[in-house]
């Protein structure tokens, strides 16, 4: 796994993680980030669509996911 933005690096047992798919992820990001949820990178389009990653109250990674 890639480093975030913010230079944190996967920790023994990975970076497991929910997958939500959304049907646009513009929206949701501005949603929650009124909502002030803490992101840990900025939306990434990659092959299969785009993704982001947010943290729930416990710090856990969520992914965001919107296929192309």
């Amino acid at each position: 796994g890639q480093a975030m933005p913010d230079g944190r690096v996967p920790e023994p047992g990975g970076w497991n993680r929910i997958s939500l798919p959304v049907d646009d992820i513009e929206h949701e990001v501005a949603r929650l980030e009124k909502a002030r949820v803490p992101f840990r990178n900025t939306v990434v389009t990659g092959v299969g669509g785009k993704q982001v990653l947010v943290d729930d109250p416990s710090g856990n990674p969520v992914e965001l996911f919107q296929s192309t």
